[in-house]
């Protein structure tokens, strides 16, 4: 089966799409992949709709139409690139770009038209992934750890770590355990790269911090950085648990840091950013050897994976971990997420659960997703 995924993260950054031929279960062989940048008036107004505003249903039905039209030119060029036809594909995977995430209030809305991505490329779309696992009472993220363990399990027990702009860990117990994939695990972490892109942005006017530059040239502030960390009681609940802009957005670093700076002086914007790699490194570090302690395997995807910096801080954090990218599984970093829902689309198709109940804490497995045919 022939599926394409397509993903637009919290980075904002772009839209990633991937062709994949699933040949069995437990296999996924990406044929092609093809990036998009988001053009920055939808970027800035897909964060403004992160808040309460004026006309917000009109603006967030525009958006998501320009969305689906950037889906549908994605598709078109991993199409081309394989040298196949609609026909040839069974459904595209089209996460969506989330907006607003309050599980504990019983939703989450992931902004995107997917009848119009069905009209525009003549290929099914399953949409829509996270409301069935919030409906069975579940966080709906991550989603991803079933497909890492059908993708990426090992012998013996690893973690897959995502940097994209919120960090998530997914714990595989591998082949060899005799239970399986009752014993997955996975949950977010916190902020990764989303909090470092805004910071950025704010003071250099760029997109991210390139290889972590920024960062390199300031000093983390350790008392700044345990200071954000406790400050959060999110850090320290315990799993199952997601989060998103709706508790880590640019207003709530502004308050802590003033509180901070209140109390012991100026921080230089290059230590801030310094001090937010820290915090990254820190708190997944954190929950792996809390929840993973027997694992040695860490491998990362998302597009923290590119950075250098920030690799180096987690390898401090994991000194008895072997840290690699997935490109040693065979998939590269930047193509993971759109894989996964390329696969939970296919999931869709076969009518197999996408979602672990102990990840999300949903009421039992489900078939996610809502299929708008071609």
């Amino acid at each position: 089966m022939y599926c394409i995924g397509l993903m637009s993260g919290t980075s904002l950054d772009a839209v990633d799409g991937i062709l994949a031929r699933f040949p069995d279960e437990g296999r996924a062989r990406v044929l092609t992949h093809a990036s998009l940048p988001l053009p920055r008036s939808l970027r800035d107004e897909f964060l403004a709709l992160n808040r309460p505003g004026n006309d917000e249903l009109r603006r967030a039905a525009l958006a998501a139409n320009a969305l689906a039209d950037l889906y549908a030119d994605v598709v078109v060029a991993v199409l081309r690139a394989a040298g196949l036809a609609p026909a040839d594909i069974g459904a595209v995977g089209a996460h969506g770009q989330t907006v607003r995430h309050a599980p504990e209030e019983g939703y989450t809305w992931q902004l995107n038209a997917p009848a119009r991505l069905a009209e525009r490329a003549g290929i099914a779309v399953v949409a829509d992934f996270r409301s069935r696992d919030v409906a069975a009472g579940g966080q709906g993220a991550p989603l991803v750890p079933a497909f890492h363990q059908a993708v990426f399990a090992g012998e013996g027990p690893r973690v897959l770590l995502n940097l994209g702009g919120i960090a998530n860990v997914s714990l595989l117990p591998g082949r060899a355990s005799p239970t399986g994939a009752a014993e997955v695990g996975g949950f977010d972490t916190g902020p990764a790269n989303m909090l470092l892109d805004l910071w950025c942005q704010r003071h250099l006017g760029l997109p991210f911090d390139r290889d972590g530059a920024w960062a390199a040239s300031g000093q983390p502030r350790q008392a700044l950085c345990a200071f954000l960390y406790d400050s959060e009681p999110w850090f320290a609940a315990p799993p199952p648990k997601s989060t998103g802009r709706d508790r880590f957005h640019v207003g709530w670093l502004d308050e802590r840091l003033a509180d901070y700076e209140r109390r012991h002086g100026a921080v230089t914007p290059a230590d801030v950013q310094a001090t937010l790699l820290e915090l990254t490194a820190r708190s997944a570090a954190e929950a792996i050897r809390q929840t993973a302690a027997g694992a040695r395997e860490v491998y990362v995807c998302g597009g923290g994976a590119a950075n250098p910096v920030l690799m180096a801080a987690l390898a401090r954090y994991l000194p008895d971990c072997a840290l690699q990218s997935t490109a040693a599984l065979g998939v590269p970093p930047q193509q993971v997420e759109a894989l996964a829902f390329a696969w939970l689309a296919r999931a869709h198709l076969l009518k197999l659960p996408g979602n672990v109940t102990a990840v999300t804490g949903a009421a039992g497995p489900r078939v996610l997703g809502a299929l708008y045919p071609a």
